[in-house]
């Protein structure tokens, strides 16, 4: 294969619920050799495995078919390749969710479904959590255990030439990774080249994060039109440099600080940021405002590939139940807390755990100097945990009872009853994972 040039990629989302028009935009505007969907985080694949537990047709992202509907006829006109996680729990599913898209919209497609993250049954119940340096242990059914795969996953499904590579659970830069490896011939074992490839993917990899999104403060932070906030893309280029930036006319900004912000998030060592690709150098990082909307990314060295790999493992922890009402007009704060003493009171014993918060005064920061402060109206709030859905449920019962059992003005009561996906992380040997791909595809007849 020719060795290309530059190749621009853009990241249309950065979380499974993230708005579908930035995605759109790229497509039709970015001049874009490939989309990234990044749609993946640990809770969300557990969750798509009960989904999958309960339907095998399901377990990929609940905004796939949305997603592809409005993306499908761009990346065809525009001949853009897609590359996204969304297939989650189930991407075998997901690539023929997508084959029945298109035969309803008549456009011809060739899907690669990435397999082999889900290790389940190599979960023995002893291994030592990352969190905690001690051995895992849960007191409910596991419901997930999934390997975070890297570029070399990727790569096959490349080469098979789809239009659509759909994954399960990949590290997040890996998915931005495997394009440069493809396009430009670099080696999986030159550390160096796939580090500069991982600091590219790691800015890229949260979508509106590096557009001054999560980055805007009013006061201290200004980022302006932020209802028409745009996600990035980066042209790349062989040695490894890269130019971010975002489409003219969109909201948001990419600023040296908005980069760094991301640079440093969820880095807990800059030193070894590790992937199941590289260990990664980011001290070794520049970055150049290079006009407006527009940073040079050069630098970042690395190290060989770690040789075990990361699991999220997701288990049932029980259930949550909660409570809310509102307290307004003088003394709303008095009231509130004499309704959260009575829940306590009621149901301490019951609820060794229970949390009761005064939103609006001290639900974030309970010994700020928010004490002194008094709200002219307060939200009161209570959960706690517990075994069962039922015994849950008795804690918002117990606020709803609040309308006609006191204290006085009390109104909007909201219940919740969720079930907790516990989430611990191990390693694992990377010998234990085996990835395969497997090609779907529809070629539309015209008449």
């Amino acid at each position: 294969m020719k060795q290309k040039y530059k190749v621009r990629i853009g990241c249309g989302a950065g979380f499974s619920g993230d708005r579908l028009e930035p995605a759109v935009i790229l497509a039709e505007k970015g001049d874009l050799d490939y989309l990234v969907l990044e749609c993946l985080a640990e809770r969300t694949i557990a969750l798509a495995q009960k989904r999958k537990a309960t339907d095998p047709t399901q377990g990929y992202d609940p905004l796939l078919e949305r997603r592809i509907e409005s993306l499908l006829p761009l990346l065809k006109k525009n001949k853009i390749r897609l590359i996204t996680n969304m297939g989650a729990a189930n991407p075998v599913a997901a690539a023929d969710k997508i084959i029945g898209i298109a035969k309803k919209m008549g456009i011809s497609i060739k899907v690669a479904a990435v397999t082999g993250d889900d290790v389940l049954v190599h979960i023995r119940g002893d291994e030592i959590a990352m969190e905690t340096g001690n051995p895992i242990s849960w007191s409910g059914q596991l419901v997930s255990a999934n390997a975070y795969l890297g570029a070399d996953a990727i790569l096959p499904a490349l080469q098979t030439g789809a239009d659509i590579i759909i994954t399960g659970r990949v590290a997040d830069p890996s998915l931005f990774v495997a394009p440069l490896v493809h396009a430009f011939g670099w080696s999986l074992d030159d550390a160096d080249m796939i580090a500069k490839g991982t600091v590219i993917g790691h800015l890229m990899e949260c979508a509106g994060q590096i557009t001054g999104g999560y980055f805007a403060d009013p006061i201290t932070k200004p980022v302006e039109n932020m209802s028409t906030l745009g996600h990035p893309f980066a042209d790349v280029y062989p040695d490894g440099r890269a130019m971010i930036g975002k489409i003219d006319g969109t909201g948001g900004t990419i600023t040296l600080a908005t980069a760094k912000e991301q640079l440093l998030y969820e880095v807990t060592n800059p030193y070894q940021y590790m992937t199941p690709d590289v260990s990664a150098d980011f001290t070794t990082v520049y970055l150049e405002q290079n006009g407006k909307d527009r940073i040079a990314v050069t630098g970042g060295g690395g190290s060989k590939k770690p040789s075990t790999l990361k699991v999220s493992i997701g288990y049932k922890a029980g259930f949550t139940g909660e409570g809310e009402i509102t307290y307004a007009g003088a003394n709303a704060l008095e009231r509130a807390r004499l309704a959260g003493e009575t829940i306590q009171q009621r149901l301490n014993t019951q609820f060794p755990g229970l949390r009761v918060d005064y939103i609006g005064h001290t639900s974030v920061h309970p010994h700020s100097l928010a004490n002194n402060y008094k709200p002219y109206e307060v939200r009161l709030r209570v959960t706690g945990k517990a075994a069962t859905a039922d015994e849950a449920a008795i804690i918002g019962q117990e606020v709803e009872a609040l309308y006609t059992n006191g204290p006085a003005g009390g109104g909007g009561v909201r219940k919740y009853l969720n079930e907790i996906i516990g989430i611990v992380s191990i390693l694992i040997d990377r010998n234990k994972t085996t990835s395969s791909v497997i090609v779907k595809s529809y070629e539309h007849q015209t008449l």
